[in-house]
């Protein structure tokens, strides 16, 4: 693709999470959003409308049938995930999948198959390897000036009935392992190397939602680091996911795109990178990637491995039912 010529963008799942990407690609130059595709006709319009899209529709298919656009953003429900990004590559189209890349560990590989199969660009939405706190602790482990011993991670948020975070009412079913478990099971490989250890159990099934509301894991990377990672939708206190970094010469808690040191002192992460808005600098490496014809950080390659530990742990989960 020529540097010059604009990348035109669909989006398909214009809900909560899919408005903060659309925020994000307005402010990277040469992009221009062309389609937005969501569950409800009205929905769909008034987002288009919105954001200056010229076509909105219920259907992703309506979007992969058109000339002008070349790559798709998929913010739909997770078990349309790996499904929907084969058909964006099958069209011929770049494609960003939303966190988690699959529900499966054979749909996971099968998208990868696909990717090499195509090769187009297939990046899977990994935000912490793009927020900026996360970022500093990367360089400063790439730089040797960091070993990694320990990460503590807890991600806790109050969800008994299905709503989404604008607290309207979902499709669709949230899941503690293959969503929010996916985005630190990454994170930590990321940080200190492959998984060669994992382990999970989990508190009772929700009568009504049919998923564990609370969860434990432990893993164990190829350099010695561990992480203890907490996971509940039962919390009725701070939300989100909070990560503390333990290591040879320095503790850090990261809360986003926020870090402080050990004893709450702030680290400015503001020149880490060209943004503070971890979504924003995501989709600006999906453009990137694209205009360069290279593979992008968090390809659906690089991440691939975290939906081999995840089938590992529902295997563990599920034996113990």
């Amino acid at each position: 693709m020529s540097i010059a010529s604009p990348v035109r963008v669909a989006l398909a799942g214009a809900g909560a999470f899919g408005e903060k990407h659309l925020d994000g690609l307005q402010k990277i130059d040469g992009v221009e959003i062309v389609s937005i595709i969501s569950r409800t006709g009205e929905q769909a319009a008034a987002v288009a409308a919105k954001y200056g899209a010229k076509h909105s529709s219920t259907e992703l298919e309506d979007a992969l049938a058109r000339d002008d656009v070349d790559a798709v953003i998929l913010c739909t429900p997770t078990q349309m995930h790996a499904q929907q990004a084969i058909a964006c590559m099958d069209a011929g189209k770049h494609v960003q999948v939303e966190i988690p890349l699959a529900d499966s560990w054979a749909d996971a590989e099968a998208v990868v198959a696909r990717q090499k199969a195509t090769g187009l660009t297939c990046m899977v939405g990994h935000t912490r390897r793009f927020n900026p706190s996360h970022q500093y602790v990367h360089n400063r482990i790439v730089a040797g000036e960091l070993n990694l011993q320990q990460m503590d991670v807890q991600t806790y948020f109050f969800r008994r009935r299905n709503i989404n975070a604008k607290g309207e009412p979902r499709s669709w079913t949230d899941h503690l392992l293959w969503h929010h478990a996916a985005h630190t099971v990454d994170l930590f490989a990321y940080q200190a190397g492959r998984i060669v250890a994992a382990n999970a159990i989990e508190g009772p099934i929700h009568p009504e939602l049919g998923i564990a509301m609370d969860m434990s894991i432990q893993l164990k990377s190829e350099r010695g680091a561990i992480c203890t990672l907490s996971l509940s939708f039962n919390n009725d206190g701070p939300l989100g996911t909070f990560f503390r970094y333990i290591g040879d010469t320095a503790t850090y808690i990261a809360r986003y795109d926020d870090l402080v040191n050990g004893k709450e002192e702030p680290i400015d992460v503001s020149q880490v990178a060209v943004s503070m808005n971890g979504i924003e600098l995501q989709d600006r490496e999906f453009v990137a990637a694209i205009r360069e014809g290279r593979e992008p950080n968090s390809s659906v390659g690089q991440v691939l491995d975290c939906y081999r530990v995840l089938g590992d742990l529902e295997q563990q989960l599920e034996a113990a039912r």
